[in-house]
């Protein structure tokens, strides 16, 4: 799926944004995120190094405004119909993750960050983190760790590295 969107992406874009731009913007975006962006900078053929941090970057962008603002946004959300059952959905998929992240804290949650599987990611992370009140001060570096273990897999994956 992830190639799939990457390269939807990559068709409509890529011939007006740069390369790193597009891979950075990609990894931005939440379901893909840094996995998108790698498969994207392989597409583009970006050199491993170059790709690896402009999606690092992207991916960690939004997750401090994550940790810090998301309730207070889907508070808001709420108060429109048409996004209601999407913010509740979303709310309710933290809550089934939570589960297994509350059991084991800060490894618990590394885990469902650097695992590189539909579901799991940086914004899931940031979101259980939240609905854990894993305070920010301890959630943005185990979340930056497994958004590097991700990449390390991600890299073996798409460009063939260690």
């Amino acid at each position: 799926m992830a190639e799939t969107f990457a390269q939807a992406v990559i068709d409509r874009f890529g011939d007006s944004v740069s390369s790193e731009l597009l891979v950075f913007l990609i990894s931005l975006l939440p379901i893909l995120e840094l996995r998108g962006g790698m498969i994207a900078a392989r597409i583009l053929g970006l050199p491993f190094l170059k790709a690896f941090v402009f999606c690092f970057i992207g991916n960690m962008v939004p997750i401090p405004f994550i940790l810090l603002f998301i309730r207070r946004i889907f508070q808001w959300l709420k108060r429109f119909s048409f996004v209601n059952g999407t913010i509740e959905r979303l709310e309710a998929r933290s809550v089934r993750k939570a589960a297994t992240v509350k059991k084991y804290r800060l490894w618990g949650l590394l885990l469902l960050v650097a695992i590189p599987l539909p579901g799991t990611g940086a914004w899931t992370g940031a979101l259980v983190a939240d609905l854990l009140d894993i305070r920010i001060k301890h959630a943005l570096p185990v979340i930056a760790a497994g958004v590097l273990i991700a990449g390390a897999i991600m890299s073996a994956v798409t460009y063939g590295i260690f």
